[in-house]
């Protein structure tokens, strides 16, 4: 049975790390319902309030997720009909955080609380004011962790370095940190043999082609509607394999290539695959048609794959996604792309 009506945790989450997971969890755990606020001022570069509440949301859905900039306030003020303010400074004294989580809390959202949950000596100074200013009842304070045994881990320490410290993050949080590099290529042009080659060189994971896969289990048929198909299970899957990889993530083809198939065999895409055919990464290698053609079965001829190749820099060009053109052998690409990503 629930200890407390409505818990309340408040915090950064800049980046939300296993430290943070476990209080939240804890306050869950404690409470009829339970109010996450996460607010920064100033913001910090890569952590905006859209990425904080996606992995708020990901990763507890049963509590009710408030993210704030000043604009997000203004506009919620707005819809509740209150005078508006302005977020406290992260620098600005305790007791104005306070007083301003207390007026958020019963003026704005009308959502009062009668326990405090935190990790920090500020815990029993908050429920107290709440308690005296707003809460018509008592409002307890739960510590939870404070000497980080559990986690030991802080915001600023990943904020220094995400990836040195991903061991302190979820699945769902170290993959906002993972570039992802595409590797494009017409038929036959070494796209599968690089990507593996890079994770191999990097340390991390590849994502297949799952298109050749489904053409492969359905004896060579594709129809119109498996092209929309295979768009989202290769999104799919670069989500669950960014969530493991090491820094960057290779992914051996996009929904741009899904796209071009589509066109060329059926006329036509659904306005789906074609905004998925947008989905940005942090690199585009572009492979050069260098090696030799080989026939697998599956491929049409060497110019087709010109073709290809041409569609795709004309393509990337006329939507102004910057790539990386590599050719030579594998260790000459390789090497090329290791450059573009600065690896050793």
């Amino acid at each position: 049975m629930s200890g407390y009506q409505r818990g309340l945790v408040v915090g950064k989450f800049c980046p939300l790390h296993l430290g943070h997971e476990l209080l939240i969890q804890r306050a869950a755990d404690a409470c009829a319902a339970l109010l996450v606020v996460s607010y920064t001022k100033p913001e910090f570069p890569g952590l905006e309030p859209a990425r904080r509440e996606g992995w708020l949301r990901a990763r507890f859905p049963q509590a009710q997720v408030v993210v704030l900039d000043d604009a997000r306030l203004a506009t919620l003020c707005a819809a509740r009909g209150v005078p508006a303010r302005t977020l406290p400074h992260n620098d600005d004294e305790g007791d104005d955080h306070r007083h301003f989580m207390g007026w958020l809390c019963w003026t704005v959202l009308d959502l009062p609380v009668d326990a405090v949950f935190s990790s920090e000596d500020y815990g029993p100074g908050f429920a107290r004011v709440l308690q005296q200013h707003y809460a018509p009842g008592a409002v307890a304070h739960v510590s939870v962790d404070q000497a980080r045994n559990r986690v030991p881990v802080s915001g600023t320490l990943v904020r220094q370095d995400p990836q040195a410290h991903s061991a302190f993050l979820s699945p769902e949080v170290r993959a906002s940190f993972v570039q992802r590099v595409c590797v494009l290529g017409g038929e036959s042009s070494g796209k599968t043999t690089l990507a593996q080659a890079l994770a191999a060189h990097c340390g991390t994971g590849w994502v297949a082609e799952y298109g050749r896969e489904l053409w492969e289990s359905q004896d060579g048929v594709l129809h119109y509607d498996d092209l929309l198909k295979i768009g989202r299970e290769q999104l799919r899957r670069e989500a669950i394999a960014a969530g493991q990889a090491r820094r960057w993530l290779f992914c051996d083809t996009s929904p741009l290539t899904t796209y071009f198939y589509c066109v060329e065999m059926f006329g036509k895409a659904e306005a789906e695959l074609l905004e998925l055919a947008g989905h940005g990464y942090d690199l585009v290698v572009l492979c050069a048609p260098d090696f030799p053609f080989i026939q697998d079965g599956t491929r049409r001829d060497d110019g087709f794959r010109a073709r290809q190749h041409a569609w795709y820099q004309a393509e990337l060009a006329r939507r102004g996604i910057a790539f990386v053109n590599v050719s030579g052998t594998v260790a000459d690409r390789v090497g090329q792309v290791a450059q573009a990503l600065a690896v050793a």
